[in-house]
């Protein structure tokens, strides 16, 4: 498969979505970028915003199988991954396959379970796959989590630890949305009893397993020169080198940066990345890996602030 054609792909499954998300053009083109680059991607807004019918309209046009976990205060790790339940016909243990074991997982408000049942994707998201009583289990080459989770003012919310938060790749803010567009949901979802199915929005499988895994290799051969290689290790080193900062990015972080500024750089119809790429996605990238000094909070300061600060500050190759 060609970029031209990863292009082409790309705005198939964007035209599809379409149907039944209204907006939210970026958080697709994020979710894109998290596919074709082997990332997860957790959305952060307030409910009503669409994150849900988004993550199955996504699923539903990549055709990848659809499982939602609902997150709550009294789920247990074994009510995701599954467990070795005893047969007393049989006298023997059987595997009792949890939720987990799909493509494209939704995770609904992730922060409001306890960190215990959280750590339970830790090994599913770094590694595909789940350990049940010392037995490794392979998940899909595919999998994907889409993880929502409201605002952390919110009451009864459980904040995601760091290691768990640096296994996505991305953190985007869902806000509402505008006026128009707005005025077109209320348009076209309030004489609807289905609004929450993809399938009565008309969205259509675009592509399957092998054209993914096509596009992934497409995306893994697209250039990155030495120059642009440069650009994001200062960036990423820059993060931990500003007073605003009490936290910065790991080198993980930054070979992250690189693969998704490959995957952006295909669906925009190039075999080379720019820093363009990177800058575009550095901050999704960035505001859940940075923790921000006692100083810099008190004075107001935000981290997309610092990021866009650091942006500016590191000169990018011509």
């Amino acid at each position: 498969m060609t970029v031209e054609e990863v292009q082409s792909l790309g705005a198939a499954i964007r035209g599809e979505i379409a149907k039944a998300v209204v907006g939210q053009e970026e958080t697709v083109d994020l979710m894109l970028v998290a596919l074709f680059s082997g990332g997860h991607i957790l959305l952060e807004g307030p409910p009503g915003t669409a994150k849900t019918l988004l993550a199955h309209s996504f699923a539903e046009t990549v055709g990848l199988d659809f499982g939602r976990i609902q997150f709550t205060p009294d789920l247990m790790p074994a009510d995701i991954i599954g467990a070795n339940l005893f047969d007393f016909q049989t006298s023997t243990f059987t595997l009792t396959r949890g939720p987990i074991f799909t493509e494209l997982l939704l995770a609904d408000e992730i922060n409001r379970t306890p960190p215990k049942t959280q750590a339970a994707l830790l090994e599913a998201m770094q590694e595909r796959q789940v350990t049940v009583d010392g037995k490794s289990l392979p998940l899909g080459d595919n999998f994907m989590v889409v993880a929502t989770q409201n605002p952390i003012e919110q009451q009864g919310v459980y904040p995601l630890p760091e290691a768990q938060l640096d296994r996505f790749l991305f953190k985007q803010l869902v806000d509402y949305p505008t006026a128009d567009e707005e005025r077109r949901i209320v348009a076209a979802h309030g004489a609807r009893r289905s609004a929450m199915d993809p399938a009565g929005w008309g969205v259509t499988r675009q592509v399957n397993g092998s054209t993914i895994a096509a596009a992934q290799q497409a995306v893994s051969e697209v250039r990155l020169v030495d120059e642009v290689i440069d650009y994001v290790t200062n960036l990423i080193r820059q993060t931990r080198a500003v007073s605003d900062l009490e936290s910065g990015a790991s080198p993980r972080a930054g070979a992250m940066l690189a693969g998704a500024a490959r995957a952006h750089a295909a669906l925009d119809g190039r075999d080379f990345v720019i820093p363009d790429d990177v800058k575009r996605l550095a901050p999704a990238l960035l505001r859940h890996r940075l923790i921000l000094s006692p100083s810099a909070e008190i004075n107001g300061r935000r981290v997309e602030d610092v990021v866009q600060s650091i942006i500016e500050a590191v000169e990018a190759p011509r």
